[in-house]
């Protein structure tokens, strides 16, 4: 039997934060029991795996070896404007 993601870790230095913007980005919920001070917050994504952020004591010193590549519904300018409101930052 091959095997499956159950998750995908993200390095972070505020994981609650950036689970907030995943979750209304995505449409997904974060964890019930989530709150500010935690070092690990998850957001659960359809197919059961789950987007998990986990606080670091380092900086980040490169740039991320991880991005995510969406799709969206609506026209990709409409979704770009709706991402940017919750924080996105085009690059």
């Amino acid at each position: 039997m091959p095997s499956s993601i159950m998750n995908i870790v993200v390095d972070c230095a505020r994981p609650y934060e950036l689970a907030q913007f995943w979750s209304q980005a995505l449409h997904r919920p974060v964890d019930g029991d989530a709150a500010p001070d935690h070092d690990e917050v998850v957001v659960e994504l359809a197919g059961g795996e789950q987007l998990y952020f986990a606080k670091v004591p380092e900086p980040k010193t490169v740039k991320n070896r991880l991005h995510l590549c969406l799709q969206p519904d609506v026209p990709r300018d409409d979704e770009v404007q709706r991402l940017l409101g919750l924080g996105a930052v085009v690059v």
